[in-house]
């Protein structure tokens, strides 16, 4: 089968190497149709993997496709379903695991692309627990975008902001896979969205998508903004992935009380905090990694009722690489989306 390898940092190459197996009591081996491209994707192309891997690596951890064949005791999957995988490899034993939260788990065994084999590649075989159905009227393009996207907004936002209907959000970035995917959901769930933009394009494209202000990060102090446009009050949820150069500004657009969930650091990885502003105000801080099983079930639902993610481009697999520096170069709106094989 041909697969997309990290032979060393910042190189890439498309090999043929073997196929695996038959798949194993308890797996699937699934045909792989589509990889939906992350930031995390482009560390781990970095070199900024934080974690011992080896040379070479099959990159991507976000992907939808085809099962092909059943291991033992799997009943309720079958030949020919469409489905999306977990972007991790989970010990599937301990507490966190048998809960459906695998995004807690105890004895991970490494994030998929990034610190082990991914799914760039023709086929793979996965853990029929790893593995989720994608509902009936949801394109194969989108699906792949269900795994990290779709399921870390909704956890982010639901599970541990908590954002309730009527409540204003605001969301950084708002031209990236995981801004465009907040947009959405928050506003069909009936939320005031208020999103930060880097360009006067990504400003309009953010509007069509349904975000109530747009703010261009280069030319307005968005903290400033957000207090205007909220009266002084303050936004009740801030949707944080960027990190250092939004940090400070990011409590000082919340209102008393509020709440920042933030799962990214693209800026940086270090900010600074006023301790008295954090008690006085009464801020809530959540950490936010990954999502859990339901997370991506509860997404490829949104999508099934016609929620879907922002698409910029999709690309045959040789585009790999060249999406990867345009997602360093900032330069996408919404998600890039590799297609694998012919």
């Amino acid at each position: 089968m041909r697969a997309l390898r990290l032979v060393a940092e910042q190189q890439l190459e498309l090999h043929d190497i073997a196929a695996p197996g038959p798949p194993q009591a308890g797996e699937v081996a699934i045909r792989v149709h589509a990889v939906a491209l992350n930031h995390i994707d482009v560390w781990g192309y970095r070199g900024m993997a934080f974690a011992k891997r080896k040379f070479p690596l099959i990159v991507g951890v976000e992907a939808a496709g085809e099962i092909t064949a059943l291991g033992a005791g799997v009943p309720h999957l079958s030949i020919g379903q469409y489905v999306v995988m977990y972007g991790a490899r989970t010990c599937g034993e301990c507490s966190a695991c048998h809960a459906g939260r695998d995004n807690l788990c105890e004895n991970p065994g490494g994030v998929m692309g990034f610190h082990i084999d991914g799914f760039a590649c023709e086929q793979v075989n996965m853990p029929a627990r790893l593995v989720i159905p994608v509902p009936k009227g949801v394109s194969i393009t989108d699906a792949a975008c269900a795994a990290v996207t779709f399921s870390t907004v909704e956890h982010m936002l639901f599970d541990n902001a908590g954002l309730l209907r009527g409540e204003t959000l605001l969301v950084h970035a708002g031209g990236s896979g995981i801004g465009t995917a907040a947009i959405t959901l928050a506003k069909a769930a009936g939320c005031s969205v208020i999103t930060t933009v880097g360009h006067i394009v990504k400003g309009a494209k953010a509007r069509a998508l349904g975000a109530d202000h747009v703010i261009n990060y280069r030319e307005e102090r968005f903290e400033h903004i957000v207090r205007k446009l909220t009266n002084k009050r303050g936004v009740d949820v801030v949707f944080e992935h960027t990190g250092a150069n939004t940090w400070s500004g990011s409590l000082l657009s919340l209102r008393r009380g509020g709440r920042l969930v933030t799962c990214g650091a693209t800026s940086g990885p270090s900010g600074q905090i006023n301790l008295m502003q954090l008690f006085q105000q009464q801020y809530r801080i959540i950490g936010s990694f990954g999502a859990s099983i339901r997370n991506i079930g509860d997404g490829l639902q949104k999508m099934a009722i016609g929620l879907r993610p922002t698409i910029d481009t999709e690309v045959a697999m040789e585009n790999f690489g060249d999406c990867l520096e345009r997602m360093r170069n900032r330069d996408v709106f919404g998600k890039l989306v590799v297609h694998i094989g012919p």
